[in-house]
């Protein structure tokens, strides 16, 4: 199979979460366990970093790769999901995995997926290892796909493990509690590993407690980190919490002697974009009008953003907003501001919520707009009312993002 060929087969043939939801989910770790073996274990081959959480952790990813290529390390980053092309998940040195490996890969192993019955992301998961050990990388910052314990990433013993926040995210697959999905996540704390809390709750500073002592893992908060000297390239309010906890997890990998200056990790910080090639966080797209996308998409996340929309300065705020159908509306909707035009749509994948539908829920909060065929036509659309003063925001999905991205 050429390359567009093998990317066709991966995204049609087996189910994927981002496409389509609950059917895509293993409630276990066999059949990641099993590929691992039969590839002979490649996570066993390279030092690495795990980062879990609900929201911040690819960009915390991205700083911390970022910040190795900075100190001269040949470096591997796993991430989830892409915006534009399939091989942003699997990057060393920032620069993507070749066509070429991705094809030759799944042709190679091809029936033992089909016979196995492997999920995209076990695969997606079993070729970036594979990658990073035929490539023999420094070290690989490792991104959870979702969760923590019984995501496909959860195999690795890394240097140190990474839970940026909690937030009532994925509740079908990870629990309706604050309390359950920090136990989920913290599915990532190994025994002896130190592991880094970048925010707490009152519910799940004491899940997190507790699991790191039954582990014997020494527990660091970012919380109590003063990173107030260090900035980044990525220019969300919300990286302040997300710079915290990369120097937070920085100062834990410096003690186990990697090799980081104080110099690397102030030009790491403010290469991120470039060295990673990092998209899609409070990223500014044009100017006249100005124009800004961010892949924020639950509670949480939307919220931080929105207070920094509001902080903007312009004539009027356009909206280019679509959601995937599990999202929960109800909490993110009121987020949204009422004096703003709302261009909505639907993102092009099957879970993507019918605009007709997201334009009626939205007017219940007072959110007033049209509904657009797709994704580019609300955005055209939003481009050509604008005028040079104004602001278009394109958000509420990383898929809506992706399309004009």
């Amino acid at each position: 199979m050429n390359y567009p060929e093998t990317i066709a087969w991966l995204f049609a043939q087996l189910p994927m979460y981002q496409r389509v939801g609950q059917s895509a989910y293993k409630a276990d770790l066999a059949a990641t366990l099993n590929l691992a073996q039969y590839l002979k274990n490649p996570e066993k081959s390279f030092k690495s970093v795990h980062i879990a959480g609900t929201n911040g952790k690819g960009s915390t990813s991205h700083m911390l790769a970022s910040v190795f290529q900075e100190a001269g390390y040949k470096t591997g980053l796993y991430t989830s999901p892409h915006l534009k092309d399939f091989r942003e998940r699997i990057k060393i040195n920032g620069e993507m995995i070749s066509e070429q490996y991705v094809s030759n890969f799944v042709e190679n192993h091809k029936p033992f997926f089909e016979s196995n019955q492997l999920s995209f992301f076990e695969m997606t998961v079993g070729l970036a290892f594979d990658y990073f050990r035929s490539e023999k990388v420094d070290i690989a910052i490792i991104e959870v796909g979702m969760g923590g314990r019984l995501d496909s990433t959860n195999i690795i013993t890394p240097e140190v493990s990474v839970i940026t926040n909690i937030g009532l995210d994925h509740t079908q697959f990870l629990g309706n509690t604050l309390e359950k999905v920090a136990s989920e996540k913290a599915g990532i704390i190994k025994t002896g590993v130190p592991i880094i809390i970048g925010e707490t709750l009152p519910e799940t500073k004491p899940v997190f407690e507790k699991i790191a002592l039954e582990k014997n893992a020494p527990i660091v908060f970012a919380e109590t980190c003063d990173a107030s000297n260090y900035t980044s390239d990525l220019q969300g309010f919300y990286q302040k919490k997300n710079i915290r906890t990369v120097i937070s997890t920085l100062r834990i990998l410096q003690k186990r002697g990697w090799d980081i200056s104080e110099e690397n990790i102030q030009k790491g910080l403010m290469n991120t974009v470039r060295n990673t090639g990092l998209m899609g966080r409070w990223q500014l797209l044009k100017n006249n009008p100005k124009v800004i996308c961010d892949t924020a998409h639950n509670k949480e996340g939307l919220q931080l953003v929105m207070e920094q929309l509001a902080s903007e300065d312009f004539q009027k705020l356009h909206i280019v907003l679509g959601v995937v159908s599990d999202k929960d509306l109800a909490s993110v909707l009121p987020l949204f501001p009422k004096n703003a035009a709302y261009y909505f749509c639907k993102p092009n994948i099957p879970r993507g919520l019918e605009a007709s539908l997201l334009l009626t829920k939205a007017r219940g909060f007072g959110l007033l707009g049209e509904e657009y065929i797709s994704v580019s036509k609300a955005y055209g659309t939003a481009l050509k009312a604008a005028l040079p003063n104004d602001l278009v925001f394109v958000g509420g999905s990383t898929f809506v993002v992706a399309e004009v991205l």
